[in-house]
């Protein structure tokens, strides 16, 4: 029981060193909640925590054995990378256009059932898609590959493999739903006008990420 408690502890830490930097994906979820409210934001909060704990359940199922595989991946996922980051700052910005206070007609007078529908749907493309630019992310990437070298205090048996990746998932979920939580707590108190500086501000940042990684690229 003491090795378990130990890996569990081992991956919240490792949860929380990635998650708990605010980089690209925090500043996302902050900005998915400011414009889309909590469910959205916690649905993008699960997606980046769920790349997480994959990342930390390769960690600790193949450990160094992967080490040598992850450094030729490094450029290409870095290209795609500053891509996705783009697209979404510029999908973030063209979505504030003919931004209005009030709301639309059209969305007053959907049916329940067909809003809660596209909500669900809404809810799992969002997941999806954080899940994708999380596991694309170089910043996360090159974390969990550090780990996966150093890493040698998950155990050797299955149930503490098994607690090292809960605690990481855990520990990254709760931070990201923090965000999410942040991010909707603001949209309710912020001007209209406020709030779309701030999403302008967000998805500015998230521009300056992608610039980054195309820099590191060319260098």
């Amino acid at each position: 029981m003491p090795r378990v408690i130990a890996g569990f502890v081992t991956g919240a830490v490792a949860g929380f060193g990635i998650a708990i930097p605010v980089g690209a994906i925090g500043i996302l979820i902050i900005e998915t909640g400011l414009r889309r409210g909590f469910r959205m934001a916690a649905s993008a909060g699960a997606g980046a925590a769920s790349a997480d704990g994959l990342y930390a359940m390769i960690a600790a199922a193949f450990g160094t054995a992967l080490a040598g595989t992850l450094a030729p991946l490094e450029t290409p996922l870095r290209v795609l990378a500053a891509g996705l980051l783009l697209a979404i700052a510029l999908r973030g910005l063209w979505s504030l256009r003919g931004t209005r206070t009030a709301v639309p007609d059209s969305a007053a007078a959907m049916p329940p059932d067909v809003e809660a529908a596209e909500r669900v749907g809404s809810a799992r493309r969002t997941y999806g898609v954080f899940l994708g630019i999380t596991l694309l992310n170089p910043v996360t990437i090159t974390y969990f590959a550090a780990l996966i070298i150093g890493l040698t205090t998950t155990g050797t048996g299955p149930w503490e493999k098994a607690a090292f990746v809960a605690g990481a998932f855990l520990a990254s979920l709760s931070w990201q739903t923090l965000l999410a939580g942040g991010g909707a707590f603001l949209r309710q108190r912020l001007s209209p006008r406020l709030r779309i500086a701030v999403v302008v501000l967000g998805n500015g940042i998230i521009l300056l990420f992608a610039a980054s990684i195309a820099v590191s690229l060319i260098a």
